[in-house]
């Protein structure tokens, strides 16, 4: 019996390390500009926002908020990644006090998501700072502008350029009374509250920052050097080291000061490379001549195509020059179809997941008006029958969700979707999504180089490769 015993011990322990590998949470991680998985497979995320920015600055259980039958919604309709909103309001609503209930409430959106096997990016979001200057983001003891007046509502993005609301930013870079420190310690219990979360996608530093009084160095092509090197990346090098501290795994994701949107460039990291190898760029698309009308429905102009290649070119240098992963977090906003239809093929075109704003109106009181045209999914927020057809076959469109390889093309025109890619056999199989809606009779593929190994007209298409080397997928309507 002692030697039946210890043999029993033995087999225990040899077995120990590989079950407690397998309980490891999904993750995914950068290899080049790419997103991986633990296959090794390169992954493609299609989206939404959500981003509660009114108290209790979460989404809550009802209807008009997230449920169960949302997180379904998005499972079924092919979506693989939500931008969540994580605000610093509800984070730490008193000064160096976190919130544990406002976590907790944050936690059971991320597990209806993760559950589906949805990645979340969370996101320190913030418009116009705090709700101070109409915005929203930091809470009211953050904000420090010197008693500076506000004298008029200039709305957003007009708010921006109040004398008020820029030294608020000043202050904050300046870590006048350990503003930015503070901002490190709630982003440390964030990330110590989901570092064992599985589809955690990582933690998106901050929403669209604005460069404060230095926001006419970055109106420009070549960006504001100073503003990201001096103020912007010391806020940054604080967050990542926090966050470190309790996630050593996922990865952080950097944001561009605001003008990025715009064509300007960033430097972020250039006179102080970064050294964490697990770093993001998260970046948005919306154009100028569309403008400042994108938060009142304005129509994308005819400048938007170049202006927009434009801003995908350099994201594309940004992440070859610095080795960061990349993930377009906002574009759309609006219910002009063509300009979401012109991001969606550009991204398709560059081989870049991306994140569409916003999920639901949610009185969002930064892009929301009258005018507005809509910027959610649906009619309305209480009701999943009202989604926006004509939209909704723009952004719910096949993809490859999960490439065994490296993608090399891919795209979605008049009816077919095409895809190629340099196979690796032994990440497994290559998925591809494939909504009925755009395929109600079923679908025929052509593949060569691989075979399909998935039930004729499945919503996932399965692909595999015997081989290295090049494969071409091709999928039109029956």
């Amino acid at each position: 019996m002692r030697r039946l015993l210890a043999l029993l011990l033995l087999v225990a322990a040899l077995v120990a390390p590989a079950s407690q590998a397998s309980r490891a949470p999904a993750t995914l991680h950068r290899e080049g500009s790419w997103l991986v998985d633990a296959q090794g497979r390169v992954v493609l995320l299609h989206g939404v926002n959500a981003v509660w920015k009114r108290a209790p600055y979460v989404a809550p259980s009802t209807a008009a908020g997230f449920t169960a039958k949302d997180a379904d919604f998005l499972a079924t309709e092919g979506f693989n990644s939500v931008r969540l909103g994580v605000l610093f309001a509800g984070v730490m609503p008193r000064r160096g006090v976190v919130d544990q209930g406002y976590l907790r409430a944050t936690a059971r959106v991320v597990k209806l998501l993760t559950d589906r096997h949805i990645w979340v990016l969370l996101d320190f979001h913030q418009d116009l700072y705090s709700e101070r200057f109409r915005g929203e983001g930091f809470p009211a003891w953050a904000v420090d502008d010197d008693g500076l007046p506000q004298p008029v509502n200039a709305g957003f993005p007009g708010n921006y350029f109040l004398p008020a609301t820029s030294r608020a930013f000043d202050n904050f870079y300046a870590n006048v009374n350990g503003l930015a420190d503070l901002y490190a310690k709630a982003w440390q219990a964030v990330a110590a509250t989901f570092a064992q979360t599985p589809y955690v996608l990582g933690y998106d530093l901050m929403n669209e920052p604005w460069p404060g009084t230095s926001f006419a160095s970055c109106a420009n092509p070549a960006g504001c050097p100073a503003f990201d090197a001096q103020l912007l990346q010391p806020v940054y090098d604080k967050a990542i080291a926090a966050i470190r501290k309790a996630d050593s795994k996922r990865i952080v994701w950097l944001e561009p000061h605001v003008l990025f949107n715009d064509g300007a460039q960033t430097t972020l990291g250039t006179v102080k490379p970064f050294t964490d190898p697990q770093l993001g760029l998260s970046w948005h698309q919306y154009c100028t001549t569309a403008g400042l009308t994108h938060s009142s429905g304005g129509k994308a102009g005819p400048d938007c195509g170049p202006q927009g290649e434009l801003v995908f070119r350099n994201a594309a240098a940004y992440v070859k020059q610095h080795g960061f992963g990349q993930l377009l977090t906002e574009f759309g906003a609006s219910d002009d179809l063509g300009d979401v239809t012109r991001i969606t093929d550009a991204a398709d075109a560059h081989l870049v997941g991306w994140e569409y704003w916003h999920y639901k109106e949610w009185s969002d009181p930064t892009t929301e008006s009258a005018d507005s045209g809509g910027q959610g999914l649906f009619t309305k927020d209480t009701d999943l029958r009202t989604l926006k057809q004509a939209k909704a076959n723009i952004l719910i469109r096949p993809y490859a969700r999960a490439v065994a390889g490296i993608p090399t093309s891919m795209s979605f025109t008049h009816g077919v979707f095409s895809l190629t890619y340099t196979a690796k056999p032994s990440t497994g199989l290559t998925e591809v999504f494939v909504p009925a809606r755009h395929f109600p009779r079923g679908y025929r593929v052509r593949v060569s180089g691989g075979t399909v190994v998935s039930k004729a007209g499945a919503p996932l298409l399965l692909i595999k490769a015997p081989r290295e080397g090049s494969v071409r997928v091709s999928v039109v309507a029956r």
